[in-house]
C-alpha cells in the first residue's frame, strides 16, 4: 500500500505466491494471491460482500455505489443485474462496433495531427475519451456532454478504492452525475428511446418497480465509471507493453498473434483492476483447503492471482501464444463485470487501428510514463507517444 508498492506490486506478488495460495493475517482477515484459490473465492456463493458501512452524510460518492450492483449481495445483486442483463445485452454490444470504429478512427486522427507536431500523450489522446465516448453512446447521452463526464468519472473512481473515504471532490462527481442522470431517465420515462437508459427505464417500470429509481439511478452512473475506468487502463497498459517490445506490434500486425489473444494477455500480465474484497457469509468454508470462518474479510489480489505460477509457467514473462489464458481481472462468477465484453471489443478495434494506422510509433525517451497513483485500478495518468520518421 506504499506508494513504491502501487507503481510496482509485481515483485510482492511473487513473495506472496512464497507463503502460498491463502494466507492468514493476524487480525483474522486473509489474503488470496493463487489463483485458483480466487477463483472459487468469487464463484463460491458462501463468499460475498461486507454488508456497507453507513459513511459520513457528506460522502455522496460512497453512498452512490453502495445503491449499485458493485457493492450488492443476494438477493438485491441478481435483483439488480438480471433487469439490467436484460437490456445490456451481447447483441447491444455488438451493435455498437459501428460506433466504436468511428469513435477510434477519430481520435486516431486527432492523435495523428497532434503526434505530427511532437510527443503527445495516449492517455488524453486515447485512453481517456475513447471509452467517455462509447458509453455515453450506449446510454444515449448527447456527444454535447461527452467531454463533462471524463474528470467527473475519473473523481468517482476514487469510491472504489478501500480507504473507506472520499474526498470532496469525489462526493461532488456524484453529486453532480446524480444531477445530470436523474432528469435523463424522467425524459426517458416521458419519452421512450432505444439507448441503454430508455431500455432500462421501460424494463423497470415494466418489471412493478423491482429496481426503484436511486437503484437505477447508481447503477447508471456504476456503468459510465466501470465502463471508462477498466478499459481506459487495458489500452494504456497494453500499449506501454508495445512499446516495451517492438517485436510483438510486428508480430500483431502481421497476424502471427492474434489482438485478441494479445488483449487476453495484457488483462493477465497487467491486470487493470488489481484487488477486490470479499467477506465469509456461512459457516464451514474453506478456500484450498484453508478453514475460512465466518465473519472473515478477504483481499483477493486479482493481479497477483493472474501471475500464479501454479497457473501460468513464467508468470512475469509477457507471452500472448500462452495457451488457456483465463485472466481474472473482470472477475468471475456471479460478479462478473457485465461490461466486459464491450470493453474487449473497443481494445480489439483501437489496437487494430492503432497498428494499421501508426506504424512508426514509439516511446518518448526521457519523458517516462506516469502511474495514477491507486491501488485498486493500475493504469497511466500520462503515456507520451512519439512517431518517428522512417530513413
Amino acid at each position: 500500500m506504499t506508494p513504491a508498492g502501487r507503481a510496482d506490486p509485481f515483485p510482492l506478488y511473487t513473495a506472496a505466491h512464497e507463503l502460498g495460495p491463502v494466507s492468514a493475517f493476524a487480525d483474522g482477515s486473509f489474503l488470496v494471491c493463487g489463483y485458483a484459490a480466487a477463483d472459487e473465492v468469487l464463484r463460491d456463493p458462501g463468499f460475498g460482500l461486507a454488508e456497507p458501512v453507513s459513511p459520513n452524510s457528506r460522502q455522496d460518492a460512497l453512498q452512490l455505489m453502495n445503491q449499485s450492483m458493485l457493492r450488492a449481495n443476494p438477493p438485491d445483486h441478481g435483483r439488480m443485474r438480471s433487469l439490467i442483463s436484460k437490456v445490456f445485452t451481447p447483441r447491444r454490444v455488438a451493435d455498437l462496433r459501428p460506433a466504436i470504429e468511428a469513435a477510434v478512427n477519430n481520435l486516431l486522427d486527432q492523435l495523428a495531427q497532434a503526434t505530427s507536431k511532437g510527443p503527445a500523450d495516449f492517455m488524453n489522446q486515447v485512453a481517456f475519451p475513447l471509452p467517455v465516448t462509447v458509453i455515453c453512446e450506449l446510454l444515449g447521452v448527447p456527444p454535447s456532454d461527452h467531454r463533462r463526464f471524463r474528470p467527473l468519472a475519473a473523481d468517482l473512481t476514487e469510491a472504489l478504492e478501500p480507504s473507506g473515504n472520499t474526498s470532496a471532490r469525489a462526493d461532488a462527481a456524484a453529486r453532480q452525475l446524480a444531477a445530470y442522470f436523474a432528469p435523463l431517465i424522467s425524459d426517458r420515462r416521458a419519452s421512450p428511446s432505444n439507448d441503454l437508459v430508455g431500455a432500462l427505464v421501460a424494463a423497470r417500470d415494466a418489471d412493478n418497480g423491482r429496481l426503484t429509481d436511486q437503484e437505477l439511478l447508481a447503477n447508471l452512473i456504476l456503468l459510465l465509471v466501470a465502463g471508462f475506468e477498466t478499459t481506459t487502463n487495458l489500452l494504456g497498459n497494453g500499449l506501454a507493453i508495445l512499446l516495451d517490445r517492438p517485436d510483438l506490434t510486428t508480430a500483431l500486425r502481421t497476424e502471427q498473434i492474434p489482438i485478441p489473444a494479445f488483449i487476453e494477455e495484457v488483462l493477465r500480465y497487467d491486470s487493470p483492476v488489481q484487488a477486490v474484497t470479499r467477506q465469509a457469509r456461512a459457516d464451514g468454508l474453506t478456500v484450498e483447503g484453508v478453514p475460512i470462518p465466518k465473519g472473515s474479510d478477504l483481499i483477493l489480489l486479482i493481479g497477483a492471482a493472474n501471475r500464479d505460477p501454479a497457473r501460468y509457467p513464467d508468470p512475469d514473462r509477457f507471452e500472448p501464444t500462452r495457451s488457456d489464458i483465463k485472466p481474472l481481472s473482470f472477475g468471475s462468477g456471479p460478479h462478473i463485470c457485465i461490461g466486459n465484453k464491450l470493453a474487449r471489443l473497443e481494445a480489439a478495434v483501437a489496437f487494430q487501428e492503432l497498428l494499421t494506422r501508426l506504424p512508426n510509433m514509439s516511446a518518448v525517451p526521457g519523458r517516462p510514463p506516469l502511474r495514477r497513483d491507486r491501488l485498486i485500478l493500475r493504469g497511466f495518468q500520462t503515456l507520451p507517444i512519439q512517431i518517428t520518421q522512417r530513413p
